[in-house]
């Protein structure tokens, strides 16, 4: 079965926020603003609603970025991550109960306290490419335990 989630993060000239992951999946690491899309919901307004409900702000402009799909070994479920950069947001990043948001210089991104697929595909983001890929991990990361990627493919979408 495949899961429709989104992810969206801030970039700000060489800067981004991201978020620490206070409960549930993937608690313990930083990463974007995201989540599932809800029935009747478009995947930018999933996006939208995500990012103000775990970091306070509103995305008034968003680029979508890329799609990587992430699977876990044994697991039958994909999640289909849409991935999106936010360039103009109004309000002040604010800690949620899920998340608390911190900027990053573009060169002190935390890849050790992240997914590890992020160290792939963030470059290409800051890059402002289009990518699109597909990531297959032994088990999901948590506080404890980094996820091993077994098997991985990106590519760099050329845009029409």
């Amino acid at each position: 079965m495949k899961k429709i989630l989104t992810l969206s993060i801030v970039h700000e000239r060489s800067n981004i926020l991201l978020g620490m992951k206070k409960r549930g999946f993937g608690e313990g690491r930083w990463n974007g603003f995201g989540g599932k899309v809800k029935e009747g919901e478009s995947i930018e307004e999933a996006a939208k609603r995500e990012i103000r409900e775990e970091a306070r702000i509103e995305a008034e402009e968003m680029t979508k970025r890329g799609v990587i799909n992430f699977e876990f070994k044994g697991d039958p479920d994909t999640l289909e991550v849409h991935i999106f950069e936010v360039i103009k947001f109004d309000g002040e990043p604010t800690e949620s109960e899920e998340m608390r948001p911190k900027w990053f210089g573009a060169d002190e991104i935390p890849f050790d306290q992240m997914w590890p697929d992020d160290r792939y595909w963030m470059p290409l983001f800051l890059a402002g490419k289009k990518f699109s890929g597909r990531f297959l991990f032994d088990k999901p990361s948590d506080k404890e335990y980094t996820s091993q990627i077994l098997e991985k493919e990106l590519y760099e979408i050329e845009v029409s």
